[in-house]
């Protein structure tokens, strides 16, 4: 859950309980579930309204992901994708230089 395994999920309560108290607790977590509810409650509206709005033209984004839009999550797989179908380094009827060998130098390029 969230990337946590039971030994952060023990501190965290450890920590809750230490900090608002074992009366307070149950309602502290009782006022979180019901945020998290409220939340995924107002995400499925979202959906829904935005597919009504959408009418026929729903079913052409039904497979948009929202997280390829972020732009971190855009930028890293477009390299992922170019590392992955990336050319050969070296062109064909070129060799790599051999240990100690120096490159060509052009003088017109510099």
């Amino acid at each position: 859950m969230f990337g946590m395994g039971w030994p952060e999920i023990i501190v965290i309560l450890i920590v809750g309980v230490m900090v608002f108290g074992p009366d307070k607790l149950p309602d502290m977590a009782r006022q979180a579930g019901s945020f998290l509810r409220g939340v995924r409650r107002m995400m499925d509206d979202a959906k829904e309204d935005l597919s009504q709005e959408l009418g026929e033209d729903y079913d052409k984004f039904k497979d948009l992901n929202l997280r390829d839009l972020n732009p971190r999550e855009f930028v890293r797989k477009q390299l992922t994708e170019a590392v992955e179908t990336e050319p050969d380094p070296v062109p064909p009827g070129k060799r790599p230089l051999k240990k100690g060998e120096r490159p060509p130098f052009d003088p017109d390029a510099t």
